[in-house]
């Protein structure tokens, strides 16, 4: 690899949090960032499920913490902070991952799982995202936040209408946040996947009418874990240095599939 482009992505001497990173693209982010440089912070709201996370990332020469963190608790979200700074020092870039899936059709969905719904998936990523801005600023840190949306934040679908509202308000956080904190050297963008099999959808992917899902849609295949990774280090490091603001889409097309 050419050296410039290799310094470009690398994250030695940063400190990263990654949140809902128990499972699935959380733990894939939270490697992806130690392989990178970073000493990452790994959080859920049962340190016990991120034990062997830090153990693999350890294994492979990186540095890694889990601490307990409740993103719908705001005093879960400082204490899981004051840990990450006490222990690797302030938190430099930030990967808002936490979130809840919800497949339910618009007339049968309930005020319970608006609230539920929509607390996890965008109030949680604006009290993360205010929690370590704040903290950022106070210790002069150029920063990154990536709020991790999904193409339903763009485009939605049926029987998604809970989950798709509340990514599109992600989006839309996003931007205004971008607005404001480039004044103080910090980035915030969101990544949007696609599909991606995960443990939250393994099933349906794996049954017959998920199967036959993925045979009409473009590009006829679920997106693999690593083809994320690239994405997500542009956006965390300085090869990403003058994107701001952007809804980054990782579908394979999906998005621009024709009707």
């Amino acid at each position: 690899m050419n050296e410039a482009i290799a310094k470009s992505i690398d994250l030695s001497g940063r400190v990263a949090l990654v949140t809902g990173a128990s499972s699935g693209l959380g733990a894939h982010f939270a490697k992806v960032l130690a392989q990178a440089g970073a000493a990452v912070v790994v959080a859920a709201r049962r340190v016990e499920k991120l034990e062997a996370l830090v153990a693999d990332i350890s294994a492979q020469g990186g540095k890694a913490l889990a601490v307990a963190m409740d993103v719908n608790d705001k005093a879960s979200v400082v204490a899981a902070f004051d840990q990450a700074e006490a222990t690797l020092g302030a938190v430099a870039i930030l990967v808002n991952n936490a979130g809840v899936a919800d497949p339910s059709r618009f007339v049968d969905s309930t005020e319970e799982q608006w609230d539920f719904v929509v607390d996890t998936n965008l109030r949680a990523v604006w009290r993360v995202s205010r929690e370590a801005s704040v903290r950022m600023i106070q210790a002069g840190v150029s920063g990154s936040i990536i709020n991790i949306s999904s193409i339903l934040g763009l485009q939605p679908s049926a029987n998604n209408s809970l989950y798709a509202t509340a990514k599109a308000g992600v989006v839309q956080l996003t931007k205004s946040a971008a607005q404001e904190l480039w004044r103080n050297n910090i980035r915030v963008n969101a990544l949007c996947p696609g599909y991606f099999e995960t443990e939250i959808n393994a099933d349906f992917f794996r049954s017959e009418k998920g199967r036959q899902y993925v045979s009409r849609m473009q590009p006829r295949r679920l997106g693999q874990m690593e083809e994320l990774s690239m994405p997500l280090l542009l956006l965390a490091s300085d090869a990403g240095s003058f994107l701001n603001g952007v809804a980054l889409p990782v579908d394979g097309g999906h998005l621009v599939q024709s009707l």
